[in-house]
Order: C-alpha cells, then sequence, then structure tokens
C-alpha cells in the first residue's frame, strides 16, 4: 500500500512537468516568435487552406500556406494589455517592411472569424509569397491568438514547347526562378523550371541564349545589379552542368533597371524579381 502511495505522489509531482513538456514540443512560425511571458498551447499548420482577413471594411480571402498558434500566460508572469500585445506585434510587422492593415475590434464584420475581439491585421512580402497575420489577444490579456497565411504569389509551371514557343514569337521569356534571399542559390522548387529550359535547348541544338537577371527595387541599386549578375550566372551553370555547351550561352545582370510592373506593391515587385531568356 505504502508502495502505491509512493508512485501516486510521483505522478502528481511528476504530471504538471509531462504537460509543460507537450506544450514546449510547439514551434513557433518562422516569421513571429511568442512573446516572453507567453508559452504555445496548442499549434496547427497546413500545406494549404484559406482564412478571412479583415481589411477595416471587409474580408479578403487568403489562400496558401497556413499557420496557426495559441499563446497562453506562463504561470506567475505578469499580464499584458490587449494593447500591448497587439502593438507588439504591429511594431514587428512594419520592422520587417510590412503594413498594419486594421488594428481594432469590429463589431458588423460577420466574415470575420473574430468578429468582436480585439485584432491586428497586416502583410507584408516573403521572398516570393505575400504574408498576411492577423493576431487576436482575449479579453484579459491571458492568452492570444495567431493565425499566418503565405498566399504564393508567382508559381510558374513551364514547358519546354511554352518556353521555345516564346522566344520564337517574342524573342524572350521571363521566367521567375526562386533563389535564397540575398543569394543566388536557385532553391528546390524551381529546379523544374531548369530542367524544362535544358530540354528545350537540348530539342534546339542550334539555339543560343542570353540569360538577363532583374530584381526588384528594394535595396541599395550597385547591390542588385551584382546580385541580379550572380543569379544569371547561376542559372547559366545550373544548364551547363545538364550537358548544355556553355558556348551557347551569356549571362547578364540589370538589377533593378529594366523593372515590368510597380514596384510600390508586392505583386508588382514579384514579377520585376525574374530572369529572361534572350534569343540570340
Amino acid at each position: 500500500m505504502r508502495t502505491r502511495m509512493k508512485y501516486f505522489f510521483i505522478l502528481l509531482f511528476l504530471l504538471p512537468q509531462l504537460l509543460y513538456s507537450q506544450e514546449s514540443e510547439y514551434k513557433d512560425t518562422p516569421y513571429f516568435t511568442g512573446l516572453p511571458a507567453f508559452y504555445i498551447y496548442d499549434a496547427e499548420d497546413a500545406d494549404f487552406d484559406s482564412y478571412n482577413f479583415f481589411n477595416g471594411k471587409n474580408c479578403i480571402t487568403v489562400e496558401g500556406r497556413r499557420f496557426k498558434r495559441q499563446y497562453s500566460l506562463k504561470e506567475d508572469a505578469a499580464k499584458s494589455s490587449v494593447i500591448q500585445i497587439s502593438r507588439n506585434y504591429a511594431n514587428a510587422l512594419r520592422e520587417m517592411g510590412g503594413t498594419v492593415i486594421f488594428e481594432g475590434v469590429p463589431q458588423d464584420a460577420e466574415c470575420a472569424e473574430n468578429n468582436g475581439l480585439h485584432m491586428m491585421v497586416g502583410k507584408a512580402a516573403k521572398e516570393d509569397n505575400e504574408m498576411w497575420v492577423e493576431v487576436v489577444p482575449s479579453g484579459d490579456g491571458s492568452d492570444y491568438y495567431m493565425t499566418i497565411v503565405l498566399k504564393e504569389l508567382m508559381k510558374q509551371e513551364v514547358t519546354a514547347s511554352d518556353i521555345f514557343d516564346a522566344l520564337n514569337r517574342d524573342g524572350h521569356i521571363a521566367l521567375y526562378i526562386n533563389f535564397d534571399t540575398g543569394k543566388s542559390i536557385i532553391r528546390e522548387e524551381s529546379k523544374p523550371v531548369i530542367d524544362q529550359i535544358v530540354q528545350m535547348l537540348k530539342a534546339n541544338p542550334e539555339l543560343k541564349l542570353s540569360v538577363e537577371g532583374h530584381t526588384d527595387n528594394t535595396g541599395n541599386p550597385a547591390s542588385n545589379k551584382t546580385l541580379s549578375e550572380e543569379r544569371a550566372k547561376s542559372v547559366v551553370t545550373a544548364i551547363v552542368s545538364q550537358g548544355i555547351f556553355s558556348d551557347r550561352l551569356s549571362s547578364s545582370g540589370f538589377g533593378q533597371e529594366k523593372p515590368v510592373a510597380d514596384n510600390s506593391t508586392v505583386e508588382g515587385r514579384a514579377k520585376n524579381r525574374r530572369v529572361e531568356l534572350v534569343k540570340k
């Protein structure tokens, strides 16, 4: 009997630690961390989903990769006010170059999941995505909810015949090849585009191309020009590595000098970050 009681008290002692350990297994999103006085109580991610974000007048439905987090106040931690929680994330959003679209308490927004609660809604550009975020603190500041959706701006699926037809018709084609941020490393999801270029060149052995890199106007013009040159060279290297002779290709970079869209919008900047193939 004493042995059973001993294990019972040990279990009571360990149970809170086990619960806390389960809660601490959750991770923050790649874009925002939780406030120091809070821990992640629940988390849910989806590769593709939709969410209604309130913009002050109505709701905008955004589709893409979705992250949801619920943060709860740590034991013995001082509560933050609703405004404190909201403003912390509004400031973080602005620091990453984003915009706060709405901050307040909507009363007649039936389209919003958290109608009647204080919310901060904003968006920012993250690489080739548009990131939307909603932060909703509870009334007493003991917990808050965060929803993030990454809306993919530029996803291009082209075939070798598409590229060849465009080159014959227009003399050039803009391709949206994704690179690591600020670097010339081609990201894995853009490798199929390179494969289609190679397939097209193998099918047309007399064709020669100029590979031209372009950026948006974010950052320093000189740095953007250098980056665009390095990215164009990276594309040439990737093509040559699959058996295409290097004398069929040349590379150059124009940085932000030749925009094809408005750099003042997220969508426009995404269109300007491109690699063009030009028929020689």
